[in-house]
């Protein structure tokens, strides 16, 4: 315990130095100290009012999002027994993609706060479709769930494309959200998705032991005694909300929640007591840190967050796939 205890306060340290650039950097850099003060005596300065109106609540949804698709992506790991197995997989993007663009399309222009919802029901919508398959024909299993997951989410991404060709104006308004995006978002978005993203997180620490144990396998789980149907039941909820509420305020933004847990494995072991927060904590830093860079290489223009991680993960998932070929 002492030891998860110090790699977790490492963890925050990390953390907080990455925030602490988010706030801190921008198309205008504002040092150290104009950030505190903005805090402690606001003066009602442009600097002030940049650091509590947009830097702040981006720097804030950076964290949320990242550590939601870090814990959604290892639950999913863990559930499929899968490595390259991601949020993403489990139709939330398609979903939540789908949903919004279908939102625009037939009711017009929409407020990001409008659009939250059509995401968070569109990728809960997806991800019951594809259990739903899933299940049918002798139960659920890993390869079922990852060739439902498939199937799914080629079907939303190509009516998804339709729409926005049948409709300019569309692709024109949600370009940048389907790229992936924490800018122009305000605290309300947060406010929105914070209940969703606290019961996830809290469900994923409680039922952290019962996952190790599924991880080593279903027959396993069952002979210690574990209900893995609901077990895997209430998972799949917990994934749903935590990727949903992501995908609804930031976009899908993809590869976090399938490079993340691998990562904190290499780091802390296979335990999910100490892979959920850490990977909470992890996740959080790796998009506060692609946020930075997407602001950073083309100044004073910036890119979307998505094409960062992008950038970081599509390696890696080649990496993972090389890797499991060689195994097999």
């Amino acid at each position: 315990m002492s030891r998860m205890l110090i790699s977790v306060s490492l963890g925050f340290l990390l953390l907080f130095g990455s925030f602490a650039l988010s706030v801190a950097y921008g198309v205008t850099s504002i040092g150290l100290p104009d950030v505190i003060q903005s805090f402690t005596a606001f003066d009602g300065s442009a600097s002030h009012y940049i650091i509590r109106t947009v830097r702040l609540p981006r720097a804030l949804i950076a964290m949320v999002v990242g550590g939601s698709l870090a814990v959604a992506g290892a639950l999913m790991q863990a559930l499929t027994r899968n490595p390259l197995a991601s949020p993403g997989i489990f139709g939330v993007n398609a979903g939540a993609s789908f949903a919004v663009v279908l939102g625009i399309f037939l009711f017009g222009g929409s407020s990001l706060s409008v659009n939250v919802w059509f995401a968070f029901l569109g990728s809960a919508a997806g991800a019951l479709l594809i259990y739903v398959l899933a299940s049918l024909g002798g139960g659920l299993t890993p390869m079922k769930l990852a060739v439902a997951g498939a199937a799914i989410t080629a079907l939303l991404t190509s009516v998804t494309q339709g729409l926005l060709i049948l409709n300019e104006r569309t692709l024109d308004e949600i370009r940048f959200w389907l790229a992936g995006s924490v800018a122009g978002r305000g605290m309300d978005l947060i406010v929105q998705v914070l209940p969703y993203v606290a019961i996830g997180l809290l469900a994923a620490i409680l039922m952290s032991k019962q996952i190790t144990t599924l991880s080593l396998g279903e027959d396993v789980a069952r002979g210690l005694g574990q209900n893995t149907a609901l077990l895997k039941t209430v998972a799949l909820v917990t994934v749903v909300l935590l990727s949903g509420s992501a995908v609804a305020i930031a976009g899908p933004i993809g590869f976090v929640g399938l490079a993340v847990p691998h990562i904190t494995r290499s780091l802390v072991g296979t335990d999910y007591r100490r892979i959920i927060p850490h990977a909470a904590v992890f996740g959080a830093i790796l998009l506060l840190i692609a946020d930075v860079a997407s602001r950073w290489l083309i100044n004073p223009q910036e890119l979307p967050i998505g094409v960062m991680t992008a950038a970081f993960g599509a390696p890696f998932f080649i990496y993972l796939a090389r890797r499991e070929v060689k195994r097999s």
